[in-house]
C-alpha cells in the first residue's frame, strides 16, 4: 500500500457547495446569503469578540492585574535620621523648609515622617503625617509635632 492509494471511506466526505455559479446551480444570485443586510455584504459580519454592542470582555478587563485605588494618597517618606542630618536645633520642619533642603520637589507634596534612625535635635515638625515611632523620638528629643498648616 502506498500513500497515494489512501482514500477516505465511502460516503464519509461530501463535495463543497460552489456558491454564486449561476441560478441553475441552486446557489446563484444571493449565494445563500439572503437579501441585503450586514451579513450579505462582502466583509460583512461582526468582528471577533463582538458582544452585541455590550462592552467586549477584552475592553472590560484591565490591562494589568490588580486594583488601583484612585483616592489613594501617596506620601513622600522622610526618616527622622534625615531630619537630624539636615536641620539645626530649634528649626521648624514643614513643606517649605523641606523644599529648600531638597528633600521634596514641591511644597504641596504630602509628607510622612517615619521613625528610622536617631534624632538628637529639638525640632518642631509640621507635616501631613507622622508615624507613632517618629513622634515618640521627636518628643523624646525635646521637639514637638504640630498639625500641618
Amino acid at each position: 500500500m502506498q500513500l497515494n492509494d489512501l482514500r477516505p471511506a465511502e460516503g464519509s466526505t461530501k463535495n463543497r457547495k460552489r456558491l454564486g455559479r449561476g441560478n441553475s446551480s441552486g446557489q446563484g444570485t444571493t449565494a445563500g446569503r439572503g437579501y441585503k443586510g450586514q451579513l450579505s455584504r462582502s466583509g460583512g459580519g461582526k468582528g471577533k469578540g463582538f458582544e452585541g454592542g455590550q462592552q467586549p470582555l477584552a475592553m472590560r478587563l484591565p490591562k494589568l492585574p490588580g486594583f488601583t485605588n484612585h483616592s489613594r494618597v501617596e506620601y513622600a517618606p522622610v526618616n527622622v535620621s534625615r531630619l537630624d542630618a539636615l536641620f539645626a536645633d530649634g528649626d521648624v520642619v514643614d513643606g517649605t523648609s523641606l523644599v529648600e533642603k531638597g528633600v521634596i520637589k514641591a511644597e504641596f507634596i504630602p509628607v510622612k515622617v517615619l521613625g528610622d534612625g536617631e534624632l538628637t535635635k529639638s525640632l518642631t515638625v509640621r507635616v501631613d503625617k507622622v508615624s507613632a515611632s517618629a513622634q515618640a523620638k521627636i518628643e523624646a528629643a525635646g521637639g514637638k509635632v504640630e498639625a500641618a498648616c
